[in-house]
């Protein structure tokens, strides 16, 4: 089973995934997780991923 994981902050689950019941999984090779890291894929230079609302309240838009 893999499971692709989507976040601003891929290191906050490096020790999770190699300390857990998760780890002996990919071990065994019943779970593979990979994490994928949002700003890898942002198209500016800052490599920033969220944006104002449109609506102009309080908040952030991913």
């Amino acid at each position: 089973m893999r499971f692709d994981i989507i976040t601003v902050l891929p290191a906050l689950l490096e020790s999770p995934f190699a300390h857990s019941i998760l780890q002996r999984a990919q071990k065994k090779g019943i779970a593979e997780i990979v994490v994928h890291n949002l700003r890898d894929y942002a198209t500016n230079k800052q490599k920033s991923v969220d944006d104002y609302q449109y609506g102009g309240g309080s908040g952030m838009v991913m």
